[in-house]
C-alpha cells in the first residue's frame, strides 16, 4: 500500500488505500456505513456492520466474505486494521443498503457524469486533449489558476 486517499461525500470521509499487489483501491466499510446511515459515531457504525455482515452471511451473500483488512489511521491517530471492500463490493453494499442516501452515494462513487466530480473529470480530459493545455504555464501559480478556472468555474459558485 503506497497510497491513501480520503474522499468526501456530504462532508463525510470515505477513506481508501491502494493495494499495489492487486492494483486496485480498497474502501473503508465503516466509512461507507457511516455515510449511508448518516451516522458519525464509530461504535454505532461498527456495531451496525457486525449486524449487517451476520445478516448477509445468513442470506448466503458473498458480500460479507468479500471484505479484507488494511490498516487505516484511526481518529485517535493509531493505525488499526479495518474492513475494506473493492469497487464492486462498495457498489453491491450500497445497492443492498436500506438508505435514501444509497442512490446518491452510488452516483457520486461511480463519478456519474451528472455529478460535479464527473463533470470536472470530463472537463479535465477535454482540457488535456485540447490545444489550450499547451498554452498553460506549467509549474507556476498562474498556470494552476488557469487549470482550476477551466475545470471548476462553471461547476461551483465561486469566481
Amino acid at each position: 500500500m503506497s497510497k491513501v486517499s480520503i474522499r468526501f461525500f456530504a462532508d463525510r470521509e470515505v477513506r481508501a488505500v491502494w493495494d499495489d499487489t492487486g492494483s486496485k483501491w480498497w474502501f473503508s466499510v465503516l466509512d461507507i456505513i457511516g455515510v449511508l446511515r448518516g451516522e458519525d459515531n464509530y461504535e454505532k457504525n461498527r456495531n451496525y456492520w457486525k449486524y449487517l455482515k451476520a445478516k448477509l452471511k445468513r442470506e448466503d451473500s458473498q458480500l460479507g466474505s468479500a471484505t479484507t483488512q488494511f490498516r487505516f489511521t484511526a481518529p485517535d491517530g493509531k493505525k488499526r486494521f479495518a474492513n475494506v471492500l473493492d469497487y464492486d463490493g462498495v457498489i453491491e453494499l450500497a445497492k443492498n443498503f436500506p438508505s435514501k442516501q444509497a442512490n446518491r452515494f452510488i452516483e457520486w462513487f461511480t463519478n456519474s457524469d451528472a455529478t460535479i466530480d464527473g463533470k470536472s473529470k470530463s472537463k479535465a480530459y477535454a482540457l488535456f486533449d485540447s490545444s489550450l493545455f499547451e498554452t498553460i504555464e506549467i509549474g507556476i501559480i498562474k498556470g494552476l489558476w488557469q487549470i482550476h478556472g477551466y475545470l471548476f468555474v462553471v461547476l461551483y459558485d465561486f469566481t
